[in-house]
């Protein structure tokens, strides 16, 4: 083989003094020209011919898999090994090439394999993303740190080619730059180990709704890399976080909701204190033909009998012994209705209480868990539970308590005003 390239090259030499003489810089812009025009050709027949006609070989076999295989372009990186052994084996025939300029040729094949790699990568990526353990183990970081690693080995082994050293001579003198490295790498490596913690912990997973206030995020996961961890909020702008700020800042995470299937509705109406009162004989008849309230006010009338009767009460006084309330009975009347309602969980907290009186009246709150956990499902159920509790109130002879408004003033002002 080598007795083949040295009569080429002898040939080659006099083919191009008898044409140009010896002026060298017409030999050698004779000699560029022609090797970046083939180097050229070489590579548009293998990236335009041959990488087409696989790609195209591809898309006609029934399996699903190799379609990633041109999604990605993963055939393309070979294209940039024809110019290198092109310009490799020109350089053994040209007279006089220097040596050293051959050397050029390994990291085009280097740099060849490694693309290669980080496309097939990327296939793997895609291939485990479709997997329905991919939201449960996001693993796009690990794979961009093995990226980084193959480009950082390439880069070694390219360099040492080139100074014809040995990469473990190379290696073993990095010792010195060691903080260095550790200074230039410093997010990669905090991202790393941030990514490994979040993962292992399982405190994220891809699709899980999060709320981090500091980056005005609030909406689902869409990605989680090694960098930063995607997220798309309800207005559908997107939040990119840098993924070590998940270790050191609060956030929630809402997953724990959806697994349960009970969303919570935590609400209070405020009720006007001075609407507040015991119920006479004319307001529980009244109450009493309420279906959920009839057999509560039975039930009650005749525990309350009973109690004041053994303690002797002297019920002329209506401060005295046990009475029904409005507002205990409305209380009463919201527990039953949330009860028979089908969209409440009857297996998770379902309390109507009272909470500390505010100067805006005394909170009156329902703390219940819907049986939907979507959105727009949950906001209707909500809506219709206090639709119904402002429609009820006046039912038992409260009030709402809320701000004056212009209109408040103005039924004011008319009433006042003399006829």
């Amino acid at each position: 083989m080598n007795d083949t390239i040295g009569r080429m090259s002898v040939g080659l030499e006099k083919a191009i003094h008898t044409q140009f003489g010896q002026n060298p810089l017409v030999y050698w812009a004779v000699i560029a020209s022609v090797l970046i025009f083939v180097m050229w050709l070489s590579y548009a027949a293998t990236r335009y011919l041959a990488v087409k006609f696989v790609h195209a070989a591809l898309r006609r076999t029934r399996n699903k898999w190799d379609d990633i295989l041109v999604e990605k372009n993963v055939f393309v990186p070979f294209a940039l090994l024809a110019p290198a052994i092109v310009f490799n084996y020109a350089g053994r025939l040209i007279p006089g090439f220097p040596p050293i300029l051959l050397k050029l040729a390994f990291p085009f094949v280097l740099l060849s394999v490694v693309l290669v790699v980080d496309r097939l990568l990327s296939v793997a990526l895609e291939l485990y993303n479709r997997k329905p353990m991919a939201r449960r183990w996001p693993i796009k970081g690990y794979v961009q740190v093995v990226k980084l690693l193959v480009y950082l080995a390439a880069g070694i082994i390219a360099v040492c080619r080139l100074i014809d050293e040995s990469p473990w001579g190379l290696l073993s003198g990095l010792g010195a730059v060691t903080a260095l490295i550790i200074l230039v790498f410093k997010d990669t490596i905090l991202s790393f180990v941030a990514s490994v913690q979040l993962l292992s912990n399982d405190l994220l997973r891809v699709g899980d709704w999060i709320q981090m206030p500091k980056f005005n995020a609030d909406g689902d996961v869409m990605e989680i890399a090694l960098y930063s961890v995607k997220v798309q909020n309800w207005d559908k702008t997107i939040t990119t976080i840098p993924t070590r700020k998940f270790m050191e800042e609060s956030f929630k995470n809402w997953r724990g909701m959806k697994q349960s299937g009970g969303r919570r509705i935590k609400r209070s109406i405020f009720i006007d204190q001075f609407s507040v009162r015991f119920c006479d004989e004319s307001m529980l008849e009244k109450y009493r033909k309420i279906h959920l309230l009839k057999d509560y006010i039975n039930a009650k009338e005749k525990e309350l009998k009973e109690y004041n009767a053994i303690h002797d009460i002297d019920d002329s006084v209506v401060v005295n012994g046990r009475r029904l309330t409005n507002l205990g009975t409305f209380r009463a009347y919201l527990v039953e209705y949330l009860r028979r309602n089908p969209n409440i969980r009857k297996d998770m907290t379902l309390i109507v209480r009272q909470l500390s009186p505010t100067p805006d009246g005394l909170p009156l709150e329902i703390y219940v868990f819907s049986r939907h956990t979507e959105w727009a499902v949950y906001e209707a159920i909500q809506s219709d539970i206090f639709d119904h509790v402002l429609a009820c109130v006046q039912e038992f002879d409260l009030r709402v308590c809320q701000r004056p408004s212009g209109y408040d003033i103005k039924n004011l002002v008319s009433c006042s005003s003399p006829s």
